[in-house]
Order: C-alpha cells, then sequence, then structure tokens
C-alpha cells in the first residue's frame, strides 16, 4: 500500500496527528492492540502490515507478541505492543486494526467448529460470502489457524477450501469441489451431471450434491449403483445440501424422531432450544438426515461412501452435531466469518511515550507487564 493510499484510507484525525506530531516534535510511543472478547491470536496479516509500510518508510518499529498465532487470547488482553515513531505508526491504526479483528474472531469460530467435531474433515467455503478478495484472504487465513489450534488438540480441521487463490492457506495448489445446484440443472438429472463431471475429469474422486430434484437418497443410491468402483474404492461421497424449506427424502417429524431413537436415543432426551431441535431433527440437513442418509448407504451396500454435509455448520451446529454422534465425515462450511460484526472490533491504545507508562483512565490494564502468554486454546 503506498503513500497515497494509506492517508486516504485511515481516519482523518491520525493523519492530523501526524501533522502535530511532526510540527512539535516526534516521541517513541509503545501501542497495545487488543480485543473486548475472547479470540485465537491470528496476528499476522496485521504484522505483515505494520512491517511492509514501515520498511517503505525506514522506520525501525519493535513487535512484542505475547499471544503468538493460533494460542487463546482472553478479553481485553493486548495481542501484541508496537513500539516505533509516533509521527511513523499514528496513520497507520485503522488499517491494522481491520487486519486483526476479524481475522482474530473467525479463527476462534473456526477452532470452535473443528473441536466440536474432530472426527469431521472441514471444507472453507467462506469466499462467496466475503465482501471483496481481502476478506476473502482474511478469512481464509483465519480458518486456517483456528483449524491449526484445533489439530494439535487432535481434530483433523481443515483439509482445504473452496477456490484457488486462498489455497495456499490450506497447505494446497487447488480448490476442492465437484459440482453445484447449476449443474445438476443443466443435465436435468443428478445422475447425469454426475456422468458429465465423470466424463470431463476422469482421474478425480466424485462427490455428488444430491438435494436439487428432492431424491436425496433416491438419487444418491443411483449415482454410487453407477460407479460402484469408485464407491467400493472409498472415493465417492455424497453432499447433502437440503435447505431449510423442506425435509430430506422419506423425512417429516415423526421419522425424524425415529431415525435418531434408533442410533442416538439420548440427543432428543434432554431440554433443547428451538434451534437446537432443528438441527437434530428439523428440515434442512439435520442430524437425522445425515443418520438417514448413513442408514440408505449401509444398508445397500456402500459403507464407504462419505457423506459431506453443508448448510449453516456454525459452532451450534456442529455441537448438536457432536451430541447426535452424526455420521458425517466432511463439513463444508463458511459459517466461521463472524455473525456479530461488532464483535471484531480491534482496538489500540498508546501506553507508553517515550518510555513513561501513560493510558487513558480505565485502560491500565493495558500497561506492559512482564510475564508470558498462554501456550494454546483455553
Amino acid at each position: 500500500m503506498n503513500e497515497a493510499e494509506i492517508r486516504a484510507r485511515t481516519d482523518s484525525y491520525f493523519n492530523r496527528t501526524r501533522a502535530v506530531v511532526e510540527r512539535f516534535g516526534d516521541c517513541r510511543v509503545t501501542y497495545a492492540v487488543f480485543l473486548r472478547r475472547p479470540v485465537i491470536s491470528a496476528p499476522r496479516l496485521a504484522l505483515d502490515f505494520v512491517r511492509e509500510v514501515a520498511s517503505q518508510r525506514g522506520a525501525a518499529i519493535e513487535i512484542d507478541v505475547r499471544y503468538p498465532e493460533g494460542t487463546w487470547v482472553g478479553a481485553g488482553d493486548p495481542i501484541f505492543y508496537l513500539t516505533g515513531s509516533m509521527a511513523l505508526l499514528s496513520d497507520l491504526e485503522t488499517l491494522y486494526l481491520q487486519r486483526l479483528g476479524p481475522a482474530c474472531v473467525a479463527a476462534h469460530n473456526a477452532y470452535q467448529m473443528c473441536v466440536e467435531l474432530p472426527g469431521a474433515a472441514f471444507l472453507a467455503m467462506e469466499a462467496r460470502h466475503c465482501a471483496g478478495g481481502e476478506m476473502q484472504e482474511m478469512m481464509a487465513y483465519a480458518a486456517s489457524v483456528g483449524s491449526a489450534a484445533a489439530q494439535r488438540e487432535g481434530a483433523k480441521g481443515f483439509v482445504g477450501n473452496a477456490n484457488d487463490a486462498t489455497a495456499h492457506w490450506f497447505g494446497t495448489e487447488a480448490g476442492r469441489g465437484t459440482m453445484p445446484h447449476a449443474l445438476i440443472g443443466y443435465a436435468g438429472s443428478t445422475l447425469r451431471a454426475a456422468e458429465m463431471f465423470r466424463e470431463t475429469f476422469p482421474d478425480s474422486d466424485l462427490t455428488v450434491l444430491v438435494d436439487y430434484f428432492g431424491l436425496e437418497v433416491t438419487d444418491g443410491l443411483a449415482a454410487c449403483r453407477r460407479f460402484p468402483d469408485l464407491a467400493g474404492a472409498g472415493r465417492m461421497s455424497l453432499r447433502l445440501d437440503t435447505h431449510g424449506g423442506r425435509f430430506l427424502e422419506g423425512l417429516d417429524p415423526a421419522e425424524s424422531y425415529a431415525v435418531l431413537e434408533r442410533h442416538a436415543p439420548g440427543a432428543i432426551r434432554r431440554y433443547r432450544s428451538e434451534t437446537e431441535l432443528r438441527h437434530l431433527v428439523g428440515t434442512g440437513v439435520s442430524a437425522a438426515a445425515i443418520w438417514r442418509m448413513r442408514e440408505a448407504l449401509d444398508e445397500a451396500g456402500f459403507p464407504r461412501v462419505r457423506i459431506v454435509a453443508s448448510s449453516g455448520f456454525g459452532v451450534g451446529k456442529c455441537r448438536v452435531m457432536a451430541e447426535a454422534r452424526a455420521p458425517v465425515d466432511v463439513v463444508g462450511t463458511g459459517s466461521f466469518i463472524p455473525n456479530t460484526w461488532s464483535e471484531t472490533y480491534a482496538t489500540s491504545d498508546i501506553v507508553e511515550y517515550d518510555g513513561t507508562p501513560r493510558v487513558k483512565l480505565g485502560r491500565e490494564f493495558l500497561l506492559r507487564k512482564n510475564g508470558k502468554a498462554r501456550s494454546g486454546p483455553g
């Protein structure tokens, strides 16, 4: 980012602060940078930005990271301290905070989702919900940070994403995916879409989206029978993306309860909120829907065909799926994007001027102390 862009995009009072300091004399300051809610530390994009601008300006800075990437941070705990020339740092606050807060909250969400369903692999499918390329990069980075934190606790975590541009955050060169609903409509049938995909990409594993015609079980089994070698080799998956306006084929409220009674009776024998009940036995991709698809596949002789589930898999839904022991192999989700954007607001306060501790009243907790940060999520 060049100087003109920095000036245009930062808050004007920071530009004016820089001008005042340059006129009356520079000083060395230390900023404490924090969020007001617990998060997973994801400071790389913010710190890379600060380092890049400092290099462009020929400015020496010191960065004291108290919570390394992937560690749990308590509300109000400074993630890092930034020290340097006030004249050269004062106009960067707006821009590095933009790169910090949303990433930390999204990383926390991704971490929670992965630890709730440690046996499932996750695919990041957030790109279509992002407000442009910068947010897309930030959210993919955040998911990779939260995933890595969960993987250290034994979860499978995020194994890939849906597009090439941000695949590097997940250690891959390309995004993953087979077919959207549009391809099913184009083909005229779920089976024909699967055949078209197979003819076009003969060396790829096959994931068939099965909810377009409301015949998830029927169309899913037809695809398995069409490609028995893939199904038998564990190279085939059925993706459930049933929308919330209807039940999976063959289910209704009574049958949904019956499915869970067969497989996870404890999940429905306790107090549940309306949202939790919807995740368990309601419309859309419920725990009952996933169990019913698993039943149908096993009964038809396709135990190695995997189930991919998408549609609203945030932290709460992942937790309910875990309680129902839903046999989901892969979760496709972008629901680590923060729901309440005000929670992503990061703050930066100066806590030292030329080595003298000084901070506005009520923020004394930000003053730099000795000691180490926690080593991992708590």
